[in-house]
């Protein structure tokens, strides 16, 4: 099914309107209101929502466009405004959308669940899982669905999503707020951490990393995607893995810091280039992705060939497009029906992915 930006603005401005108003009525969910809070899918990609509209005159500053979804970010505004204690909070409301808008994409259904499915299928056992960027669950549904009773723990660092996260999943703990915000008691702590991590060069503070020994941690809070790769393998326990659907970033990247810290640290398990309508059908955006599968295992002695490839960024010398070496050696591993030079979300060089079986292809490559 095609995005259709007007009905994702509707079905999420009714999630808010619910959650704001089950905070209120201090109740859980019934099952109805939870298939409407389960229809939230967040504001990656709907840049337009920032724009001025508080009044009718504001119209005319929108790109013709965006004029569809002019009355309802006003609805949008209002509803968030009248729930809001005062003009502090629904500034810190506005502020932390904002962010979400430009570093959250949700995931589809069924490729979580190939994710997770394989996992199972593989015999792995998870007592305790880190969701580090919930969203509003997508992640955490799937995981409990195939490990029911898995001690969850989840972050959302969005105040709106993390209300809905919290309305949607009653059994869990969810922490409002940053991935950086994890009590040092976690480290080694979880079996799984898995998730679609935010997109994005996006600077963390976080003082430990910003003032550790190591360049790969003090590289690591210039951008979020290498930050939450770190982060979580400190919170995994010794054989515990991290998988994450991340920014291309992470493997095309100049600076080979991160990646050779984390490989030092972990064994590969697996590497696999999404297509960049991954996210097409859920979220409106085309962004180039990843899933990257690592094992922590400290002191070890050797790299693989593997990881040697995959520390390796390469940059083709006649179209400039970045990639990794890895993605060279094993083609395979790149999923997709197509492939064509483009450029990415911000107008850089990149090959543009794409698979003919949309969403149900892709999940089936993952399994």
């Amino acid at each position: 099914m095609a995005y259709n930006r007007l009905q994702t603005m509707r079905d999420n401005i009714e999630a808010i309107r619910l959650a704001f108003r089950l905070g209120v009525e201090k109740r859980s969910a019934t099952d109805e209101e939870r298939a409407i809070l389960s229809k939230y899918a967040g504001f990656g990609g709907l840049k337009c929502i920032l724009n001025d509209a508080n009044e009718l005159a504001d119209a005319a500053k929108w790109s013709k466009s965006d004029l569809d979804l002019f009355v309802p970010t006003v609805e949008l505004r209002r509803i968030i405004h009248d729930y809001s204690k005062d003009d502090r909070e629904f500034a810190q409301y506005m502020d932390s959308l904002k962010t979400s808008v430009l570093s959250a994409f949700y995931t589809p259904t069924p490729v979580v669940d190939a994710i997770a499915d394989s996992f199972k299928d593989k015999g792995i056992k998870i007592n305790k899982f880190l969701e580090p960027s919930a969203g509003q669950g997508a992640f955490v549904d799937s995981f409990l669905h195939f490990y029911p009773g898995a001690e969850t723990h989840a972050f959302e660092k969005d105040l709106i999503t993390g209300k809905i996260l919290a309305a949607l999943h009653p059994s869990i703990t969810t922490e409002i707020s940053g991935f950086e915000k994890i009590e040092p008691d976690y480290n080694g702590y979880f079996d799984v951490a898995c998730s679609n991590i935010p997109f994005g060069d996006f600077a963390v503070a976080d003082p430990k990393f910003a003032t550790s020994k190591e360049i790969a941690y003090r590289q690591s809070t210039k951008a979020i995607h290498n930050y939450f790769f770190l982060k979580a393998m400190d919170s995994v326990r010794e054989g515990g893995l991290v998988a994450f659907i991340a920014s291309q970033g992470v493997m095309n990247s100049a600076s080979p810091f991160v990646r050779m810290e984390l490989v030092k640290r972990a064994d590969l398990v697996a590497a696999l280039r999404l297509p960049n309508d991954t996210f097409s059908d859920n979220a409106g955006t085309d962004a180039g992705s990843d899933l990257i599968i690592l094992q922590k295992h400290t002191g070890k002695k050797a790299l693989s060939a593997d990881e040697e490839f995959f520390i390796q960024s390469v940059v083709d010398r006649q179209t400039k497009v970045p990639g990794n070496k890895f993605f060279q050696a094993f083609p395979q591993n790149v999923i997709c029906t197509d492939a064509k030079v483009g450029t990415d979300q911000y107008g850089k060089p990149a090959i543009i992915y794409t698979h003919n079986e949309g969403v149900a292809g892709i999940a089936r490559c993952n399994r």
